[in-house]
């Protein structure tokens, strides 16, 4: 029996999960609803019936006393998983992440690292209204002590998880909820790679789309539709934004000589922002126009009938890069 099967990105999470529990008996779920329901979007349906309740655990919603709770279970030597239910849900979380799962393994010269992996349904797409679409990824990138990550594909969604939850230090693991149904063939036996590094995927000579979690598949169309424009554009998943892979994004840069970001979450104060900031400093000499970005607006996310405004897409990507300095 082949191990490649064609998955959704929800069964490749929850396979993940399922495959981490079996190997380690120290890696617990908690979360609301994450039990007998198997979470909102069903990521941990039948775990709880495979491992008990012990060990895929139905919390109150109270979501700084599931971390906090999470933080006692990590310093006994546990490896535990939060569900956070959405995005905007985590907010009462912070003070906790923050103030003791960032900084516990410093604060203790390394002695007790806190291996917590907090999983957060993020991003719109769905039609979801205020507190159900958020991209919140910058407050966490933007906290030292965390390592953020965030899958577009059904193959990262196994891999990166596990190495999320074999990792020492805590992650926040951001799931792209609109990217939850789509489909790919998944191999559990080559899946898990290290956390920190970006994949092209798709080569290009005119310009790249540097980008990461919903945006990918928005990235992807736009480079196929940029082909009619006469640009070939390449694509470049950032699939982790701590640690942030530099030497990949600074080589692919350099080659092409043109750079667009792209991400849902709002332009000020955005993880784009850094990644510009980044690519400019190291590529400076390389570069043929000014870094630009496509992002959300900065406003609260809007009611969903206004969402396909506010979400970057393949017109306003097509936008920017004909904004950059075109040489003949």
């Amino acid at each position: 029996m082949t191990p490649t099967r064609t998955v959704t990105m929800a069964q490749a999470l929850n396979t993940a999960l399922r495959d981490a529990m079996r190997e380690d008996a120290s890696v617990h779920l908690l979360g609301e609803d994450v039990g007998r329901l198997g979470g909102v979007f069903r990521i941990t349906d039948g775990l709880a019936a495979e491992f008990g309740e012990q060990r895929c655990l139905d919390t109150p919603l109270a979501e700084a006393g599931i971390l906090g709770t999470a933080i006692g279970m990590a310093m006994y030597g546990l490896r535990p998983v939060v569900e956070m239910q959405f995005d905007a849900f985590a907010y009462p979380a912070m003070e906790q992440l923050v103030s003791h799962v960032a900084k516990m393994r410093n604060r203790t010269a390394g002695k007790l690292p806190l291996p917590i992996t907090v999983r957060i349904p993020y991003g719109g797409g769905i039609g979801g209204v205020e507190h159900h679409s958020d991209s919140s990824e910058a407050y966490y990138a933007a906290t030292p002590g965390l390592h953020v990550v965030t899958p577009a594909t059904a193959a990262d969604a196994y891999g990166l998880l596990r190495a999320s939850i074999a990792s020492d230090d805590p992650v926040v693991f951001l799931e792209p909820k609109r990217l939850y149904w789509s489909k790919a063939d998944l191999d559990t036996t080559s899946a898990v790679e290290p956390i920190g590094r970006a994949v092209l995927r798709r080569p290009g000579r005119s310009a790249v789309l540097i980008t990461y979690g919903p945006s990918l598949p928005v990235c992807l169309e736009a480079a196929e539709a940029a082909v009619a424009e006469g640009w070939d554009l390449a694509v470049l998943d950032l699939r982790s934004l701590v640690p942030f892979d530099d030497a990949t994004v600074e080589n692919v840069v350099r080659s092409v000589g043109r750079a667009v970001v792209v991400h849902e979450s709002t332009g000020f104060g955005g993880t784009g922002a850094e990644i510009a900031a980044r690519v400019s400093e190291r590529c400076f000499h390389h570069l043929a126009a000014p870094v630009l970005r496509v992002t959300g607006f900065d406003i609260p996310y809007p009611a969903p009938m206004l969402e396909h405004h506010h979400l970057p897409g393949v017109d306003r990507i097509l936008d920017a890069v004909a904004k950059l300095q075109w040489e003949d």
